[in-house]
């Protein structure tokens, strides 16, 4: 048998990398309910929008999106994964090429963040993933 997460105690941290965004909304939930799960398993969780996700940010945008006709709104995905505990950081080099403002953001949203943050994270956690 494989050694099981919760055998570890030792501290774990994870970054998901999310650049799905309305174009591929069947792609959208999902990372935010993963880290939900991770940070109620408490882990470190930070997912960091780039690329198209920067619009699942912008405010209006995932009040109106399911990833399936008739299940949840994308919004409550991202609401749960903040009341989990999960850091949500935005890419601020990808909003111009969307048109956003920073000031035109969820409250979710904890950070408006550069590249440079980005590699720093990726640099230093324990596990990575894209979406």
């Amino acid at each position: 048998m494989t050694d099981h997460y919760l055998d570890d105690q030792g501290e774990k941290s994870v970054v998901i990398v999310m650049t799905s965004g309305p174009s591929t909304v069947h792609r959208c939930a999902t990372p935010f309910y993963l880290g939900s799960l991770l940070s109620s398993m408490d882990a470190e969780v930070k997912i960091f929008c780039t690329m198209e996700a920067v619009r699942l940010m912008q405010k209006g945008v995932a009040e109106h999106l399911s990833a399936m006709d008739g299940g949840k709104r994308i919004i409550d995905f991202i609401r749960d994964a903040k009341s989990a505990g999960v850091e949500i950081q935005v890419c601020r080099p990808a909003l111009p090429g969307y048109e956003i403002e920073a000031d035109s953001l969820i409250p979710e949203v904890d950070a408006v963040a550069s590249a440079g943050d980005l590699a720093d994270l990726i640099l230093s956690v324990d596990r990575l993933l894209f979406f």
